[in-house]
């Protein structure tokens, strides 16, 4: 089968600055997809879409698209620890010992902490509970905590979401008599803390369903293990909310148990028995009886959440979702979305004091390949998210960073692309660095400012020497080409079944060549974002040289203003949206990638030569024929004596219609028509 490369005779030259992205378009699998297609009844674009989420058989698609097919070993066999940890907690209760959680202040840590809060309470035990300063002592469980809890007669410590790493503070945990059960999902280093019991995913088999769970994921197992020792089955559903805010929060992969059991917790959640849930629903604006989407705790509910960890008392997130009082749940609900506000006017004046600094520098990040800056004044809870935007911005990894104690240190935030190793590259400066830590996509640092010029130096000889000039695009995964005319409401409800998309697991992304612009304006606060109509030719099968239509699809793209206007003719990449009004509801399109036709490109570059050329009858007339060697892959060309030329490419169905004084028009080659001319001048090529 054979791919379109989208041409046109007609083409504009004027130079647009479009989103410079690094398109990957996955490769069809026609076969697979066929049997996929027989065994969910999915449009053969979502089969797609599941054969590039590795699903190569019918039974794993059914478990795909039911999870509570799947059949789950015993949490108590895949963590070797589990049984332990259930007998420590049960003696604590018993003998009414107090137990104390150390967690963390983002949104998994925050949620895991209030599960177990509530989980712990229900059962019996006697529990409070710390979190350290962000802005004073750093992360994770340090020896001030400890001592602290030891002088509180705390007899049972449990950290969450962090622990793994604390070998001193463990240490003397132990030191002072006290038990400690580290439940944590990251990275495990060579020296383990002395716990009596350890609880993380990494330290399990490969292939267990458990392995993807964060920190929540990590104490939901331990909570409800517990529940069912003590025959309080019942309490699952209730934590099972939480696990789903701090899951998603902390972008953990939607595969595994977090698929089933995120599935599960968004239809619980618009009736949440949690009166902070229902109060922090109610000030997002998101109220409904219908199941809600990642999205809405990715983008609504979860930087409710964060924002307080990041730039207040995590204390207020910790009552708002322990709280039975529907007033005070809403008063803390009411302190989040009013943090969450000055955070985003943190970071919109962060991001644009960033931007600002950049333009007016030298940097030629080409060179370069990486982007580091420090500036005073910044607040530190923020910068990592708007390092995270300038990623998106420059295609860079990005290393941010503000001045503290009275200008002498330098504390920073990373954030990368899916080439460049954040923790290594720390590595490679950790001589000139008082702490760092973090993982491939993320990390963190501090340094005497006056190391600030060395720790630029080593990290450009660190990019230069991991990177090259054409990995310093944005990445923009596509899974499949799609037509306008297959856009509709069915293709968005059968969506649904994908659902719950998320981190390994996103949402579809279609591509469509050669999309003609029909309108367009910019809109929103500042002009930001962009909206315009799309429309594309469609030929008839029986008289494909007649185009009878062009359907039309609205399409808006979020903080694109500044691309405004955007070419008359692109290919475009994109998600699917439904717009609500007045009853009605109508899919569009959320553009995530633009291009020029690949055409236009090609007439920028040199022109490309037949490596194989042939003439050929078919159907009584003449033709010619060849291929040409294209980035693209090897291209076949079919040209008739009017001049009229079919140009097709290995991989998709759909070809293009090139007529003299014409637009190009897509076609679908595996009509007979076509399908036997392209077998006729292979043969040709051939012989």
């Amino acid at each position: 089968m054979l791919v379109p490369v989208p041409s046109s005779p007609h083409l504009s030259h004027r130079e647009h600055r479009l989103p410079d992205k690094r398109w990957a378009i996955a490769e069809r699998d026609l076969e697979r997809v066929e049997v996929i297609v027989q065994a969910t009844q999915l449009s053969p674009l979502l089969a797609q879409v599941l054969t590039n989420r590795g699903i190569a058989s019918p039974r794993q698609a059914e478990i795909f698209l039911d999870p509570d097919l799947q059949v789950l070993p015993s949490p108590l066999e895949d963590f070797p620890d589990l049984a332990v940890s259930v007998e420590l907690l049960q003696e604590a209760i018993a003998n009414q010992h107090k137990i104390a959680i150390c967690g963390d202040y983002d949104a998994d840590g925050m949620t895991s902490t209030a599960l177990l809060l509530r989980a712990l309470r229900a059962l019996g035990a006697e529990v409070d509970y710390a979190i350290p300063s962000r802005m004073s002592e750093g992360y994770g469980i340090n020896e001030r905590i400890v001592e602290d809890f030891h002088r509180e007669g705390v007899r049972l410590i449990l950290t969450v979401d962090n622990g793994i790493a604390a070998v001193k503070p463990i240490a003397r945990a132990r030191e002072l008599g006290l038990a400690v059960i580290v439940t944590d999902h990251h990275e495990v280093p060579p020296e383990i803390p002395p716990a009596n019991a350890i609880l993380n995913p990494k330290l399990i088999h490969e292939d267990s369903p458990y392995r993807g769970v964060a920190g929540v994921g990590v104490a939901y197992v331990l909570a409800v293990t517990l529940a069912q020792q003590l025959d309080a089955k019942d309490l699952g559903n209730l934590l099972l909310e939480l696990f789903t805010l701090g899951t998603i929060a902390d972008l953990a992969p939607l595969t595994g148990v977090n698929r089933r059991w995120v599935k599960r917790g968004l239809q619980r959640l618009p009736k949440s028995q949690i009166p902070g849930v229902q109060a922090l629903i109610q000030v997002a604006g998101l109220g409904s009886s219908k199941a809600l989407k990642p999205e809405a705790i990715g983008f609504s509910l979860g930087p409710r959440i964060n924002a307080v960890g990041r730039i207040a008392d995590p204390q207020v997130v910790i009552e708002l979702l322990t709280t039975d009082d529907m007033g005070i749940a809403l008063e803390r609900a009411m302190q989040c979305e009013q943090i969450n506000q000055h955070r985003q006017q943190l970071c919109t004046q962060i991001e644009r004091e960033a931007i600002a600094w950049y333009e007016a520098s030298e940097i030629n990040l080409q060179d370069e390949r990486i982007l580091v800056l420090v500036q005073p004044n910044w607040h530190h809870g923020v910068i990592g998210i708007v390092a995270s935007r300038l990623v998106e911005r420059y295609g860079v990894p990005v290393f941010i960073g503000t001045y503290e104690d009275d200008d002498q240190k330098i504390r920073g935030s990373a954030r990368s692309i899916p080439d460049f190793h954040v923790f290594e590259a720390l590595e490679f400066c950790k001589e000139i660095l008082e702490k760092h830590g973090g993982h491939q996509a993320a990390g963190g640092f501090t340094l005497l400012a006056e190391n600030l010029e060395e720790l630029r130096s080593r990290l450009r000889t660190f990019a230069r020497a991991s990177l090259q000039p054409d990995q310093l695009k944005p990445l923009l995964a596509i899974d499949v080409q799609a037509h306008l005319e297959q856009i509709d409401l069915s293709l968005y409800e059968q969506i649904d079944a994908l659902h719950p998309c998320g981190i390994q697991n996103p949402d579809p992304v279609f591509w469509t060549p050669n999309v003609r612009v029909v309108e367009q304006r910019t809109i929103g606060k500042d002009q930001a974002h962009l909206k315009v109509t799309v429309s594309q030719n469609v030929s008839q099968a029986n008289t494909p040289l007649a185009a009878i239509a062009q359907p039309r699809i609205q399409a808006l793209a979020w903080r694109w203003g500044e691309y405004y206007p955007l070419p008359n003719r692109v290919d475009i990449a994109y998600k699917l949206r439904v717009n609500e009004w007045q009853g009605n509801q109508t899919v569009e399109l959320e553009l995530v990638g633009v291009r020029l036709p690949s055409s236009e490109n090609a007439l920028r570059s040199p022109a490309t030569v037949a490596t194989q050329q042939a003439e050929f009858d078919y159907s009584d007339r003449q033709y010619t024929c060849g291929l040409y060697e294209q980035q693209t892959g090897k291209e076949l060309r079919i040209t008739n004596s009017e001049g009229q030329q079919l140009v097709i490419q290995k991989g998709q169905k759909l070809g293009w219609l090139l007529k003299p004084g014409a637009e190009a028009k897509p076609v679908d080659v595996s009509q007979p028509f076509f399908y036997q001319l392209i077998k006729t001048a292979l043969s040709a090529l051939n012989t």
